[in-house]
C-alpha cells in the first residue's frame, strides 16, 4: 500500500504540536517537513529549532524537504534535530555527492527532489547512492497549486530506471484524492499531501481516501 506524508507547511501553525498528534492517530506514515531560505524559493518556513520542538510529538520518520540554495549549512542541525530523511534538491548551488556524503555521515536516509523542469536522466548518477526521489508535480515554494500531469511519465520512468534498487519514488503538489491514484499507478511509493488533508477534517478520512 502507497504511503502518506502530509506536509505540515499546510497545518495550522499555532498548534503544530497537536496537529502532529493529530495526524499519528490518522493513520500517516510519515511527516513531511519543507525547510525554505528566501532564496531557492520565495518563502520563508522551518528552523531546526522548530523540528526539534516537534520531534516529541511524533515517532512518525520526518522526511525534511530542503528547499535551499545551500544545504550543507543546514544539514548538521537538520540531523541533530531529529530528521530521519534528508531531501536535498538536485538543482541546488551545492555539488551532490558533497550533500549525500554528509546525509550518510549523520546516518540519516538520503533524498533528492527534481523540479517539474528537471530531466529524470539527471538524477539517474545518483540512484545508487540514495533512499528517495522526490518528484515535484508543482513548482516549489507554494502551497495549494495545480498538479502538473506531466509528473506521471516522471514516475514511471523513474520507476522502470530504479528497477529493484530499493528507492522510494514520492511525489508532492497537487495531491488529492483525484490525482493519487494515477500516481501511484506510475509507481509511486509515497504521496505528499499538504492542502488536501488539512483542508478535509477529520484527517483519517483524507488520508484513507489517499490510501485507496
Amino acid at each position: 500500500m502507497v504511503l502518506v506524508s502530509p506536509s505540515i507547511l499546510s497545518a495550522d501553525f499555532s498548534s503544530l504540536g497537536k496537529e502532529i498528534k493529530a495526524l499519528n492517530e490518522s493513520g500517516a506514515d510519515l511527516i513531511h517537513i519543507d525547510v525554505m531560505d528566501g532564496v531557492f524559493v520565495p518563502n520563508l518556513t522551518f528552523g531546526a529549532p522548530v523540528v526539534k520542538s516537534i520531534r516529541s510529538c511524533s515517532s512518525l520518520p520526518f522526511d525534511v524537504h530542503l528547499m535551499v540554495e545551500k544545504p550543507s549549512v543546514l544539514i548538521q542541525d537538520f540531523i541533530d534535530a531529529g530528521a530521519d530523511f534528508i531531501t536535498i534538491h538536485l538543482e541546488c548551488k551545492e555539488e551532490i555527492p558533497y550533500l549525500i556524503s554528509l546525509i550518510k555521515k549523520g546516518k540519516k536516509k538520503v533524498g533528492i527532489s527534481i523540479k517539474p523542469n528537471t530531466k529524470v536522466s539527471d538524477i539517474l548518477p545518483y540512484i545508487p547512492d540514495i533512499d528517495l526521489i522526490l518528484v515535484m508535480s508543482v513548482e516549489p515554494g507554494f502551497g495549494g497549486q495545480q498538479f502538473q500531469q506531466e509528473a506521471i511519465k516522471k514516475i514511471a520512468d523513474l520507476k522502470e530506471l530504479i528497477g529493484k534498487k530499493k528507492v522510494l519514488i514520492s511525489v508532492d503538489g497537487g495531491i488529492n484524492d483525484i490525482t493519487a491514484p494515477a500516481c501511484v499507478y506510475a509507481g509511486a511509493d509515497i504521496l505528499v499531501a499538504g492542502s488536501y488533508i488539512f483542508k478535509n477534517k477529520p484527517y483519517k478520512k483524507a488520508i484513507s481516501k489517499l490510501k485507496g
